[in-house]
């Protein structure tokens, strides 16, 4: 397999970089605005950037579209850079994939659904409720109308290693090991099913190899709300100062209306690799208390 990932300088990305190296794959990581010593800098709006890493001299056999803007609010008031980032940036390698006869992976998510009898298989009726949801959509669907070969990967509440400690986990980890004191304001009522990032990479690997296509739901074998999992956190470090306060979606005011019952019924990969094992926030807090 040769691969190009798009958006390798990202928490998902990164993972998925740093597996297939692992597995010996010959593999090629980019990044856009935040550059690391194993990226290359390709410019997923803008395919004609003289600077761009050449994907059509690699020949990638798989092109993985990581990159993406993910901040739920931030989307909903700048739709128009939510759709370039999110369905453009896709819409341009769907073209780098074509010209390089390659098979296209686009990472999603259960922001496609709308929370109201979750959590969802891969069958299930889409029905977004916000921006973010809504170009995340079209990005499948421009996707599967491509002709091309294809694979769908729908993930949620993403945790784990990255550089910048931007996921919801690593940073409270980041922060208890530093002493601080933390202040969260967090909704009780927003459940999800917490994915390591390596696993989505372990998982994803898994299915280009055996030459899978289509949608697939990939999560981690926990599901809960977001209080629970910063108190699941904060438990792996006795002594940590922190005020919780524990809200209804409604009272925090959010721009972007939210699934509320989200997560995934990964039944589809299960069934096809039964022996796949995905890992709990417990795994990962104890290698974290380990190392």
């Amino acid at each position: 397999m040769k691969i190009f990932i798009s958006g390798a300088s990202g928490l998902v990305g990164g993972n998925c970089l740093s597996y297939f190296r692992a597995k010996k794959v010959d593999v090629v990581g980019s990044h856009l605005s935040y550059m690391t010593p194993d990226t290359v800098y390709f410019n997923t709006l803008s395919p004609g950037d003289a600077g761009n890493f050449d994907i059509a001299a690699f020949r990638p056999d798989i092109i993985v579209h990581c990159g993406a803007l993910t901040h739920v609010d931030y989307c909903e008031q700048h739709p128009e850079e939510s759709y370039e980032k999110t369905v453009q940036s896709t819409l341009n390698l769907v073209e780098a994939a074509r010209e390089c006869g390659a098979t296209l992976v686009l990472l999603s998510t259960d922001y496609v659904f709308d929370g109201r009898e979750g959590p969802y298989k891969e069958t299930d009726a889409v029905n977004p409720l916000s921006v973010y949801g809504r170009h995340k959509l079209e990005a499948e669907q421009e996707v599967i109308k491509s002709g091309l070969p294809y694979l769908i990967l729908r993930v949620t509440n993403v945790y784990g290693d990255e550089l910048r400690h931007k996921n919801f986990v690593s940073r409270i980890v980041e922060q208890c090991y530093n002493r601080q004191h933390l202040t969260l304001k967090l909704p009780y009522d927003q459940f999800a099913s917490p994915t390591n990032a390596m696993d989505i990479a372990r998982a994803m690997y898994e299915l280009l190899l055996h030459d899978k296509t289509g949608i697939y739901h990939i999560c981690g074998s926990d599901f809960m709300n977001r209080v629970e999992l910063a108190m699941k956190v904060i438990g792996y470090f006795p002594g940590t100062s922190y005020t919780l306060e524990a809200v209804s979606t409604e009272q925090l005011g959010q721009p972007a209306a939210r699934p509320l019952i989200g997560g995934f019924v990964k039944q589809k990969f299960v069934r096809e690799f039964p022996e796949f094992t995905f890992t709990s926030v417990d795994n990962y807090l104890q290698s974290k208390i380990k190392s």
